[in-house]
């Protein structure tokens, strides 16, 4: 007998489903009490698989039953089959109703309070039908072990680095900024720099998590070490509403600073050096069936992303051009300094639609020359109000 056979004719979908539930409670006794079967019943049926298949698929001992290496990669496969089975019929319900099935979406702290409400809004405005079912993802190996159990459907997150498993689409990347409070003593100042908030009540991520080694090569790019935060917290809207209090400082991802709910209590400082960009991604499985649900939330995602970038240059449009506009004028007076610019690591940290403004041409800069399409000529009025606001 071929193994087709042994699959089609002894290993069946209820043997499988009794197979996760004593994996998932330890227990013959609780899987049958959880099924609502009895005891020898569950007993029969795994005894049966491991008839069909040659191994042993538990150790039982007086604690319980526990999983044996050949047992979890048959859960595995029980966990993928179920999946699979629940997508399909995901499926044949939106070929009768195309508004209608359920989105699982992971998303870590500081996603769930920027990029996510905006997304939200347009995938409910558009499919009503569609329940979303958004689920708070520990960061690191915690969201990755959601998405290989299938608990949930894709993720939206900071960078997950490259997994074979996952297919990974980056939304955007973004710098860093630099936040004091809108309505506290360093926002009444005309100009802040760096050096005036550096002893100030710091609240970041711990330095020896993923964000918070960021956020300390932030601070070394602008020429300081990473000072000693008051507060050491992964958590976005604690954060965040410390800054808007006045009496914190910190850093955020850009795209936090401009979708917050605090958003108005938050002023952003220039930065001479922006240093490492941070992004933001969109994960699911590989060779995973989506149900149709899924496949349009993902395509909104995408479609989301560019209002999304065209709300952050919005926000922040004016600031970057006033700190490329400054730079540019006192550095660009010849090829060579042009070039020194234009290669910098400053001006290549600045977001791929911020221009170099110049109130006059350059007569050696002609429509050819590298990054000839950043450049942007001004009124000369207008030019001498960024000249002004500038300085």
């Amino acid at each position: 007998m071929d193994w087709s056979d042994r699959i089609g004719r002894r290993i069946k979908l209820r043997d499988l489903h009794i197979l996760m539930a004593v994996a998932d409670t330890g227990s013959m006794a609780k899987a049958a009490a959880r099924l609502r079967i009895s005891h020898p019943a569950v007993s029969k049926a795994i005894s049966e698989i491991e008839g069909t298949l040659g191994v042993r698929l538990f150790d039982r001992n007086s604690q319980g039953a526990e999983l044996t290496a050949h047992g979890e990669v048959l859960l595995r496969c029980g966990i993928n089959v179920f999946d699979e089975m629940k997508q399909g019929l995901r499926s044949l319900e939106h070929l009768s109703d195309p508004n209608s099935g359920e989105v699982r979406l992971g998303c870590t702290d500081i996603i769930l309070h920027s990029l996510v409400p905006p997304i939200v809004r347009k995938f409910s405005a558009k499919y009503p039908g569609v329940q979303l079912d958004v689920r708070l993802a520990n960061p690191g190996e915690h969201q990755v072990r959601e998405l290989l159990e299938r608990k949930i459907d894709l993720l939206i997150t900071r960078a997950t680095g490259q997994q074979e498993d996952f297919h990974s689409e980056v939304l955007f990347d973004e710098p860093f900024v630099f936040v004091v409070g809108a309505h506290g003593e360093l926002a009444r100042k005309r100009r802040i720099a760096l050096a005036d908030i550096i002893k100030g009540n710091w609240v970041l991520p711990p330095y020896d998590s993923a964000p918070g080694t960021l956020v300390a090569e932030v601070f070394r790019a602008n020429g300081f070490s990473p000072p000693r935060p008051l507060v050491k917290t992964i958590a976005i809207q604690l954060t965040v509403s410390l800054i808007a209090s006045g009496e914190f400082v910190g850093i955020l991802p850009m795209s936090v600073a401009a979708l917050s709910a605090h958003q108005a209590s938050l002023r952003v400082l220039p930065l001479k050096f922006p240093g490492p960009r941070i992004s933001a991604e969109i994960v699911f499985l590989k060779n995973r069936t989506l149900s149709p649900a899924v496949e349009a939330f993902i395509d909104c995602t995408r479609k989301s992303r560019n209002r999304l970038s065209a709300r952050l240059n919005q926000t922040y449009g004016r600031f970057w051009h006033i700190a490329s506009f400054r730079c540019a004028v006192g550095l660009c007076s010849s090829p060579a300094a042009f070039s020194t610019f234009t290669s910098s690591p400053w001006t290549n940290s600045l977001p791929h639609t911020t221009s170099l403004v110049f109130n006059r041409s350059p007569s050696w800069i002609s429509p050819t020359t590298p990054p000839a399409s950043r450049i942007m000529m001004m009124p000369a009025a207008t030019s001498q109000a960024f000249r002004l606001r500038s300085q």
